[in-house]
């Protein structure tokens, strides 16, 4: 178990062992939900991107575009574990 210590501010640092255990890096948001008793759930916060977010990381990356018959093989050998 870790034990932190509030500051009279009410604050409180977490080390850096307890952020690498919770995938958290410089920037990131953390996630609180309180429970009954005077319990919590610390967990990193995720953001939710959007399907045009996504595209648009891959937009100008080729020259090249792909046929349906391209798409559907390439989709075909990911399913049966090819490369």
């Amino acid at each position: 178990m870790t034990t932190l210590t509030v500051t009279a501010r009410g604050q409180v640092t977490l080390r850096k062992d307890v952020l690498q255990h919770l995938g958290i890096r410089p920037g990131e948001k953390i996630e609180l939900d309180l429970l009954p008793h005077g319990r919590g759930v610390l967990k990193a916060a995720r953001r939710t991107g959007t399907i045009g977010g996504f595209v648009g990381l891959l937009a100008g990356r080729t020259n090249k575009v792909a046929t349906i018959e391209e798409i559907n093989a390439a989709i075909a050998q990911g399913w049966a574990g090819e490369k």
